[in-house]
């Protein structure tokens, strides 16, 4: 566990903005998930990109092209990816990138899709190189060719494929290389989303789980979402908890910003571990630049799990700024945690 200043120590099981999806939470996201296209919420250029080459390729009676998404974790791509299949009426094969070890496990994978299937890998960033050049031919000519024996009686043995589509999600598309990215006919990022947007998210799946829920609560949770819908949706399933044990069953504004703050989450939506970053960037490192490497220890966190989860959302709210020399503290971050800037106590 780590220290928080203010709040003593972090048991990383609080943090429910945060920690990994447990398989109930697997379960109850894919209930939320919208079904088509229109009734998604957010990422209009996305969507609006999305519904037109859907409708297209419907009029050529074609399989979709192959499609990459990119963008921080929960913000959608796996929904548009079984919103896409429901659309096309195609059967969906999931999988990841780290899942695929071998190229023989790809190719059962892919001799077993049919004409139109879809084939979705999640981080897809983490393809081995073997198994990434060996996709390659699949997506260009739905062929593979797979070597047989070796030596001298080595011998190839080609596959011809059904026409399919390859949906690829990434949280950081910069580790793509560029062969495997120009591949794909489509690419789209999607963005955080505004509060607005995920208020609406939280008020949607306050109905579908019968949870009363008035304005300022949903607005409430929105606010501390991280501009992230899976947060909304687990801050939402934690504030009712609070409220059927502390409360009336009703989630109000003040009923969802009690029931945060004993998760250590405050109205911007940062936890703890987000507070300590900006500390310890403060107290240890004079506001940055910081390199990630060193950043990482003082947390006693994964590099990857800074880049990936944490500093996304403080580079969004302007908290955080990337330089070449390593990540550094904005005014707006000293103004958070009550500190000045090394400029600020050169005014005074």
């Amino acid at each position: 566990m780590q220290e928080d200043k203010h709040k003593g120590f972090i048991d990383k099981s609080e943090q429910v903005v945060r920690r990994g999806e447990t398989e109930d939470d697997l379960i109850m996201n894919f209930s939320l998930r919208p079904g088509l296209l229109k009734d998604f919420i957010g990422q209009r250029s996305a969507v609006d990109s999305l519904n037109i080459a859907l409708r297209a390729s419907e009029k050529r009676k074609e399989p979709l092209e192959h499609l990459l998404f990119s963008g921080p974790p929960g913000l959608g791509k796996t929904s548009l990816a079984y919103i896409i299949a429901r659309e096309k009426g195609a059967k969906i094969t999931a999988t990841s990138g780290p899942a695929i070890e071998r190229a023989g496990d790809l190719i059962g994978i892919l001799t077993n899709l049919s004409e139109g299937d879809i084939l979705f890998i999640d981080e897809i960033h983490r393809l081995s190189k073997v198994v990434e050049e060996f996709i390659y031919p699949a997506m260009e000519s739905f062929q593979i060719d797979f070597l047989v024996d070796k030596g001298p009686y080595a011998k190839t043995i080609k596959f011809n494929l059904k026409r399919f589509t390859l949906i690829g999600a990434t949280t950081r598309a910069g580790l793509l290389s560029a062969p495997l990215r120009d591949r794909f006919g489509m690419f789209l990022h999607l963005e955080f989303y505004s509060p607005g947007e995920l208020e609406m998210i939280v008020r949607r799946s306050a109905g579908l789980l019968s949870i009363p829920i008035d304005d300022g609560g949903a607005a409430g949770i929105a606010l501390c979402s991280r501009g992230t819908p899976r947060v909304a949706n687990r801050l939402l399933r934690r504030v009712r908890d609070w409220v059927e044990v502390k409360s009336d069953g009703r989630i109000t504004r003040e009923a969802a910003a009690a029931a945060l703050a004993v998760h250590g989450i405050d109205e911007k939506g940062l936890d703890r571990i987000d507070r300590r970053m900006l500390e310890v960037i403060y107290s240890s490192y004079k506001g940055g630049p910081v390199g990630i490497e060193a950043l990482a220890s003082s947390l006693n966190e994964e590099s990857d799990t800074i880049e990936d989860i944490i500093e996304p959302y403080l580079l969004n709210i302007g908290f955080l700024r990337r330089t070449p020399r390593g990540r550094e503290l904005t005014e707006k971050a000293y103004e958070y945690i009550g500190k000045r800037s090394e400029s600020q106590k050169e005014l005074f």
